[in-house]
């Protein structure tokens, strides 16, 4: 990000999480104006936890933020259902190239491919 080259980082799980939140990377970019940053908690699938959504961005790019976190809000496998579409829109409001889109799509595809969450090899 830094280089301009992606204008989009965004971070999320459950809380308490074993993730070590990057926020202390970001905070001097933040604070000197680089970077925008953009919190939101939402209820976790078990309705027992929090999830914490955590986004940076490019200042001129933090339209980028609020579509990233609307697709970022839909379950899994209901992103995955529709692959093409979701996953090469957040791609590419994250900076990911073609090619790099198109590994994730394949990888999210295997991910769902079996039941028991098993890979299915493509």
């Amino acid at each position: 990000m830094l280089a301009g080259v992606k204008p989009l980082a965004m971070f999320s799980d459950v809380i308490p999480s074993n993730y070590e939140w990057p926020d202390a990377l970001f905070e001097p970019h933040v604070s000197s104006g680089v970077f925008v940053k953009r919190e939101f908690l939402t209820d976790a699938k078990d309705g027992r936890r929090k999830v914490r959504h955590l986004y940076f961005a490019l200042p001129e790019e933090a339209w980028r933020i609020e579509k990233a976190h609307a697709l970022s809000l839909m379950s899994f496998d209901a992103w995955c259902e529709d692959a093409e579409e979701s996953c090469v829109q957040l791609g590419r409001l994250l900076g990911y190239g073609e090619d790099e889109i198109e590994v994730f799509i394949r990888w999210a595809s295997e991910r769902r491919g079996s039941s028991d969450g098993t890979p299915v090899p493509a």
